[in-house]
């Protein structure tokens, strides 16, 4: 029984570190509230807005468009909420139920920080780097909850430095270029079935779905790519961006912690019978493809429209291999490529207040309900969001920026086999019910 639980907690521990977050405010576990102006124009400007140094997130060539230079500095709070309603789980074969009555709950408050700064050199050649997060979201369910042998916490945090390069090709086309440095750290829980282990090892003791050991798995690396962009100003009042970014392969070393969550599992663990051990699993960040335009229709009113491809279609199977050599553990993920689209506007209601708006919708990447999980419970979104930048100065500007998500609801049809990965996770099926708040602060100097 010690080696078969080892086996079965490292595999769901770590089987499902690549969908370590399901950020609600953007499709498959991306962050994109890397500044405050973008948030609230729905993400339209993204691409061509280049309003100031933060915009280099999104499109490098953004700070050709800045003269001088300039510090950014923002913050963004997301409310995530999301909950399983009319769930159901149980066993393979449906033997046991494990409802125990926790909440079905999971969302959680995260802080997502950004800063970015940019030099202009010469007539030429603008520098710049932006350090921002652009995967990752905390989440946490009640250990007792129904579908806690798939799920109990995620935690993600990624970071990127993005050292960028523009060249001012002529007066209108700015064409940049930047390297991006990527650190993950991840931190995952789920619960097993310790007890129905013990059970038909002859424990008189055990009760299946009551005895669970809690496995925390822990892991972390560094990865490479890069981000190109171009930013053409067709006329006076339009200007268009392209940008792209590329995939980043990172391999997350695992170590696997176990605690119990009663005296039999506690004893289990104190005796040997359980315990931790190793693993990595491989985890791609996804590239992304931006086409922005952005249009001065009056002196006070600005339209903008942004259109994203993100290639998901490159998680499509996970696997998970072992320190002491057993055979890798496969999961078949079959994620789709998506697109998000945004519309925005921009009114200078006075020289000193500019006010903005958006609304965007985002397609979800996981395919049925087959493949959605408790750590992505991901589905189609819509969002609204509006917000205002005031400039005390010609250098200063403070932005404050609202996005609200609304999210369709994702039904969950995770079905257990005597050969697939749910063999020892069981069955759980339910609707996804999920929203999110987002607000978002930054303040810019242009010096």
């Amino acid at each position: 029984m010690h080696n078969k639980f080892n086996k079965l907690s490292l595999a769901v521990a770590l089987a499902s570190t690549a969908l370590i977050a399901s950020q609600v405010s953007a499709s498959g576990f991306q962050v994109r509230e890397q500044s405050a102006k973008t948030l609230a124009n729905a993400l339209s400007n993204a691409t061509a807005g280049a309003e100031d140094a933060s915009f280099m997130a999104y499109n490098p060539a953004a700070i050709g468009n800045i003269d001088g230079n300039q510090v950014v500095g923002g913050v963004a709070y997301i409310d995530a909420n999301f909950e399983l309603q009319d769930a159901e789980a149980s066993s393979l074969g449906g033997v046991v139920n494990y409802d125990r009555g926790g909440s079905r709950e999971g969302g959680e408050t995260a802080v997502v920080p950004a800063f970015a700064a940019k030099t202009q050199l010469n007539e030429q050649f603008d520098l710049g780097l932006a350090i921002y997060a652009p995967y990752g979201l905390s989440t946490k369910y009640d250990e007792d909850w129904i579908g806690r042998y798939h799920a109990v916490e995620t935690e993600l945090t990624t970071i990127d430095f993005q050292p960028t390069l523009n060249y001012r090709a002529t007066e209108r086309l700015n064409l940049a270029v930047g390297l991006r440095a990527q650190y993950a750290d991840a931190t995952l829980s789920n619960a097993s079935d310790f007890g129905s282990l013990a059970f038909r090892a002859g424990d008189p003791r055990a009760t299946p779905g009551q005895n669970d050991v809690i496995g925390e798995v822990t892991g972390d690396d560094w990865g490479y790519g890069y981000t190109l962009g171009t930013l053409f100003q067709v006329t006076d009042q339009t200007r268009l961006g392209v940008s792209y970014r590329s995939e980043i392969d990172l391999t997350l070393d695992g170590e696997l912690d176990v605690r119990g969550t009663d005296p039999l599992s506690d004893g289990a663990i104190a005796a040997g019978r359980v315990t931790g051990t190793g693993g990595k699993a491989e985890l791609t960040t996804p590239a992304n493809l931006n086409l922005g335009i952005y249009h001065q229709l009056t002196d006070r009113l600005a339209l903008m429209a942004n259109a994203e491809w993100t290639e998901w279609s490159s998680f499509d199977e996970l696997v998970v291999e072992f320190e002491d050599g057993r055979d890798p553990s496969r999961t078949e993920e079959n994620w789709d490529d998506t697109w998000a689209f945004s519309v925005g506007a921009n009114y200078a209601l006075t020289p000193q207040w500019l006010l903005r708006a958006g609304l965007g919708v985002d397609e979800s990447p996981v395919p049925s309900a087959e493949y959605r999980t408790p750590r992505v419970p991901d589905a189609d979104r819509q969002w609204a969001t509006f917000g205002a930048t005031w400039m005390p100065s010609p250098e200063l500007g403070i932005t404050a920026g609202y996005m609200h998500v609304f999210a369709d609801d994702g039904d969950i049809d995770q079905q257990a086999t005597a050969t697939n990965e749910n063999a020892s996770r069981g069955n759980l099926s339910g609707t996804y019910e999920v929203s999110a708040d987002v607000f978002a602060l930054s303040v810019d100097y242009r010096f």
